[in-house]
C-alpha cells in the first residue's frame, strides 16, 4: 500500500522528469530557431554581396568547373539509370491496359519535372556541397578566414558568392543533361528491350512534351542550387572543434541540404500543380 509520503515522493519525481523533458524540448526549440535565424541572416548577407559587390569572375568560373563539369559523370549515370528504370516500370503498368504508347511521355514528364532536378541536386549535394563545407570548414578552424578578414578581404565576395553563383548556373544545366540522358536511355530500353515502336516513342514524346514541363524543372533546379550551396557554405563557416568539427559539419550539410531539397520539391510541386497544371 502506497502511503502519502511515498505518493508525494513519486509525484515529485514524475514532475521533475516532466520538467527535464520540457527543458530539453525548449532548449532544442530555441537552438533550432536560432539556427534558422542565423542561416537567414547569412543568406541575406550573401544575396546582398552578390547584388551590390563586384564579383570575382575567375573564382566563379573555377567553381562552375568544380560544381558543374566535375559533377557530369555522376549526373549522367544517375539520369541514365533512372530513365531505364522508369521505362521498365512504365511498361509493366501500361502494357496491362494496352497503353504502351504513353511510355515516352511518362518518362519525359517524370524526368523533366521531378527526377532531373531533384536527383541532380542531391548528387551535387553529396559531391560538391560536402566539398564546400569541408573546404570552408577547414579554413575556419585553421584561422585562414580570420586572416582574410584581417587583410580586409570580403569573405562573402571571395569565398561564398562564387560558390553560390556557380551552383545557380550549374544546376539547371545539369538538370537538363540528366533529363536528356533519362529520356534517351528510356528510348533505348523501350525500343531495343521492350519492343516498342521507335516512331511511336518519339512522336508520343513530341506530343506530350511542353516548355512548361522543362520550365518547372529548371525553376526547381535553380532553387535547389541556391539551397545546397548556401547550406554547404553556412555549415562550413559555422564549423568549430577541429577535424571532428569539420566531419560533423560536412555530414550535417549533406543531410540538411538533401532534406531541404526534398521538402522544397514537394512544396513547389504542389504550388505549381495548383497555379500551373
Amino acid at each position: 500500500m502506497i502511503t502519502l509520503p511515498d505518493f508525494t515522493r513519486i509525484s515529485l519525481s514524475a514532475f521533475r522528469s516532466i520538467c527535464d523533458v520540457g527543458e530539453k524540448l525548449g532548449t532544442a526549440a530555441i537552438k533550432t530557431v536560432r539556427e534558422f535565424g542565423s542561416f537567414g541572416l547569412f543568406s541575406m548577407e550573401v544575396v546582398r554581396t552578390i547584388v551590390y559587390v563586384p564579383l570575382k569572375l575567375n573564382r566563379m568560373f573555377a567553381q562552375v568547373i568544380a560544381v558543374g563539369i566535375e559533377s557530369l559523370p555522376v549526373v549522367i549515370s544517375t539520369g541514365a539509370t533512372i530513365g531505364g528504370v522508369l521505362a521498365f516500370h512504365s511498361f509493366r503498368g501500361l502494357n496491362k491496359f494496352g497503353a504502351d504508347q504513353f511510355i515516352g511521355p511518362l518518362v519525359f514528364l517524370a524526368m523533366a519535372r521531378e527526377f532531373g532536378p531533384v536527383l541532380s541536386a542531391i548528387m551535387v549535394t553529396g559531391r560538391a556541397g560536402s566539398a564546400m563545407t569541408a573546404e570552408i570548414g577547414t579554413m575556419r578552424i585553421s584561422e585562414q578566414i580570420d586572416a582574410l578578414t584581417t587583410l580586409s578581404i570580403n569573405v562573402n565576395q571571395y569565398l561564398i558568392a562564387p560558390r553560390v553563383l556557380a551552383s545557380l548556373i550549374s544546376l539547371p544545366l545539369l538538370s537538363i543533361i540528366c533529363t536528356a540522358c533519362g529520356v534517351f536511355v528510356g528510348y533505348l530500353i523501350s525500343v531495343y528491350t521492350l519492343n516498342i515502336n521507335a516512331e511511336v516513342y518519339i512522336e508520343s514524346v513530341k506530343a506530350g512534351a511542353s516548355f512548361a514541363d522543362l520550365f518547372q524543372g529548371l525553376f526547381k533546379a535553380v532553387i535547389f542550387g541556391g539551397v545546397l550551396s548556401l547550406v554547404g557554405c553556412y555549415k562550413g563557416m559555422a564549423t568549430m572543434g577541429g577535424a571532428k568539427g569539420v566531419g560533423k559539419s560536412t555530414t550535417e550539410s549533406v543531410v540538411y541540404a538533401s532534406m531541404s531539397i526534398l521538402v522544397l520539391d514537394y512544396i513547389m510541386t504542389a504550388l505549381m500543380t495548383l497555379i500551373w497544371p
